[in-house]
C-alpha cells in the first residue's frame, strides 16, 4: 500500500538557517504516526509544508499522491484533510454553530452525526461567541471541525494542548475510534504519554533531520538499557557493536543503551566474563531523551 504521507529531501532555509533538512520519511496508510521533537526541531515547519502554507526551499513530498509543491493540487489535497494547527486559530466573531455551519460546507463528507455527538460530549455552547471561550473549548471546537470533516487523512499539531485530563482521555479515544474507522492519522505531541497510548508508529525530528523512524511495538521490544559489572578495564571498541547507541563506564559499571541487537551485547558482555549483567527495558520518554542526547 503507497504511504499516506511522504517525502524527499524535503528542506526549508531561512537564510543560512535550515528549519529542515534533507527530510525523508512516510506515513503509512491506516496507521496513527507520532511525530516527536524538540521546541524548534521543524515539527510545525514540516507540516506546515506538507499542508502548502509554506513553500519548501527544494526537495517534494505527496500527500494522497498530491505534490505539495503544486499550488492546484495542494488545494485538491487539503479538501480530503483535516488539519488542526498548534495555535488553534478561529473567526473569533463567529459563534460555535456559526463556524460549523462555515466549516461544513466546504466538506461533502461531513458527518452530522459525529457533529452533534460532539457537540454534547465536549459541551460547547452553539450560540457562545468564538471570542469568549476558554482555551480548552477553542481547542475542542477546533477538533469537532477537523473530526467531523469526514476526512481520510487527520493532521493534528499538539491536539491536546489546553485540555484537562478528562478532556484529553476523550479526545484520544475519540482519535482512535476514527482511525479505526479507516481515517489515517499524523499528529505531534511534546505528551509522550498520549504518543504511548495510541500512536503504532513514531517519527522522530531532531534539529530539522529525522532520527527516528520506527513502530512503536518495535521500539519497545528492542531498546534496552544494559548494564555489566566487568573485572577488567575496557573502552568503547570492545562493544562496537551495531545497535549500541551510547557507552558509558563508570568503575567497573558498564552502561549501555542499546536499540537493537541485545543478545549481541549480552554475550559480548559475558564474553569479557562480566560477573553480572542486567538487561531493563526503557519507557518512550527515556527512548526520546537518549536518541536526543545522542544527536547533540
Amino acid at each position: 500500500m503507497d504511504p499516506i504521507i511522504e517525502t524527499e529531501n524535503l528542506t526549508k532555509r531561512y537564510g543560512s538557517f535550515a528549519a529542515v533538512h534533507d527530510l525523508n520519511l512516510q506515513v503509512r496508510t491506516g496507521s496513527i504516526c507520532a511525530f516527536l521533537g524538540q521546541n524548534g526541531a521543524g515539527k510545525s515547519t514540516t507540516l506546515r509544508m506538507l499542508l502548502g502554507m509554506s513553500r519548501p526551499t527544494s526537495g517534494s513530498g505527496r500527500i494522497l499522491g498530491y505534490r505539495i509543491d503544486d499550488e492546484s493540487e495542494s488545494v485538491a489535497m487539503r479538501q480530503r484533510v483535516a488539519f488542526v494547527a498548534e495555535d488553534k486559530r478561529l473567526y473569533d466573531y463567529m459563534t460555535v454553530q456559526q463556524i460549523i455551519r462555515f466549516t461544513k460546507s466546504f466538506f461533502p463528507k461531513w458527518r452530522d452525526g459525529l457533529e452533534r455527538d460532539l457537540l454534547g460530549r465536549f459541551e460547547l455552547p452553539p450560540s457562545r461567541k468564538i471570542r469568549k471561550l476558554s482555551k480548552g473549548m477553542r481547542t475542542k471546537l477546533a477538533l469537532l471541525l477537523a473530526f467531523a470533516r469526514g476526512s481520510e487523512l487527520l493532521i493534528l499539531d499538539e491536539p491536546t494542548e489546553g485540555l484537562d485530563p478528562v478532556a484529553t482521555e476523550e479526545v484520544l479515544r475519540i482519535v482512535v475510534a476514527l482511525a479505526a474507522e479507516g481515517a489515517s492519522v499524523f499528529f505531534s505531541s511534546h505528551q509522550i504519554a498520549e504518543v504511548d497510548q495510541i500512536a503504532d508508529h513514531v517519527l522522530m525530528i531532531h534539529k530539522g533531520e529525522l532520527v527516528l523512524d520506527a513502530a512503536l511495538d518495535r521500539i519497545k521490544d528492542e531498546y534496552r538499557h544494559v548494564q555489566a559489572v566487568l573485572r577488567r578495564s575496557i573502552d568503547d571498541r570492545d562493544f562496537a557493536i551495531d545497535g549500541v547507541e551510547r557507552f558509558e563506564q563508570h568503575g567497573a559499571t558498564v552502561s549501555l543503551i542499546v536499540s537493537h541487537n541485545v543478545d549481541a551485547v549480552v554475550d559480548r558482555a559475558r564474553q569479557m566474563n562480566a560477573s553480572n549483567v542486567d538487561v531493563a527495558p526503557l519507557t518512550l520518554k527515556e527512548i526520546f531523551l537518549e536518541t536526543v542526547r545522542s544527536h547533540g
